[in-house]
């Protein structure tokens, strides 16, 4: 078990450094190739940009593992060429919010603008804060529980990550748009960094307590959404799924349908 351990820790660094290339790198080309975001939540990139961003001034402070440093820096790189593409090739809608069809009203119209310009700006003045806010702190007594703070709220944020494509999923009963090399991507990254996270100390150069926290509960919700795409696949787009008692081969719009297929809503939801 040692020597497995020892192969884990050893392996899973390279993993942990290399997970935001491995995991969007697909979906970003899968964009840009059908020069079409629909299906994609626009909050993926926030959750991760926002969590990210707060994980590097953490790290001034709890010195944790370089992997997850370096992880957190080539996220935000990762991350904001994703938002410029999904922006880029967002779905031509009447409606305000770029991915949803029945939005929901947020205070100033929160990361559902029209116009690109906002979503940069609101990053650039992010990160501007936290920086200046490090500057002032960085001699004083309050400096430590400052970014012990910013560690727990950047891994909370980051654990709530799966939530608004689960939400997307469930309501519109349907996968289509997200790519199941990221959810692989996702589950086989956990497995990894779960082992790693618990084999490390979490002393200086370790992984915190914060991390092994939010990790298991991001595992779950990543879980949930490899059993969305098993029930739900791509979903339905132009008639629902009803049993039927005539046996296979018959048509509801233009999906074929079997004795064991599961009803479905006809009204076409996307996030997209």
């Amino acid at each position: 078990m040692g020597i497995l351990n020892a192969i884990v820790t050893s392996i899973a660094p390279i993993f942990i450094v290399t997970s935001p290339v491995t995991s969007y790198a697909d979906q970003i080309w899968a964009i840009h190739k059908s020069r079409s975001s629909a299906g994609f939540s626009l909050d993926i990139p926030l959750i991760m940009l926002v969590a990210s961003i707060l994980k590097v001034y953490y790290w001034f402070g709890a010195h944790f593992s370089t992997a997850l440093l370096l992880q957190a820096l080539l996220m935000i790189s990762i991350h904001l060429l994703l938002l410029h593409v999904a922006l880029t090739n967002r779905p031509q809608t009447t409606h305000h919010t770029p991915f949803s069809p029945a939005p929901t009203a947020r205070p100033y119209d929160f990361w559902q603008w029209r116009m690109a310009r906002p979503y940069w700006s609101f990053l650039t003045y992010f990160a501007g804060t936290l920086l200046v806010i490090q500057v002032l702190l960085g001699t004083t007594a309050l400096f430590m529980p400052y970014t012990e703070l910013l560690g727990f709220v950047a891994l909370a944020i980051e654990a709530t990550l799966p939530l608004p494509q689960l939400y997307a999923n469930q309501k519109r009963r349907g996968c289509k748009g997200f790519r199941v090399s990221v959810i692989g991507n996702w589950l086989v990254g956990d497995v990894f960094k779960m082992w790693f996270f618990f084999a490390s100390g979490s002393g200086e150069g370790g992984v915190p307590v914060a991390f092994k926290l939010c990790g298991v509960f991001q595992m779950l919700c990543d879980i949930g959404l490899g059993v969305q795409w098993w029930v739900f696949g791509d979903g339905v787009e132009d008639g629902p799924r009803i049993p039927s008692g005539t046996g296979f081969g018959e048509k509801v719009g233009d999906e074929m349908r079997g004795p064991g297929d599961i009803p479905l809503d006809w009204e076409k939801s996307r996030l997209g």
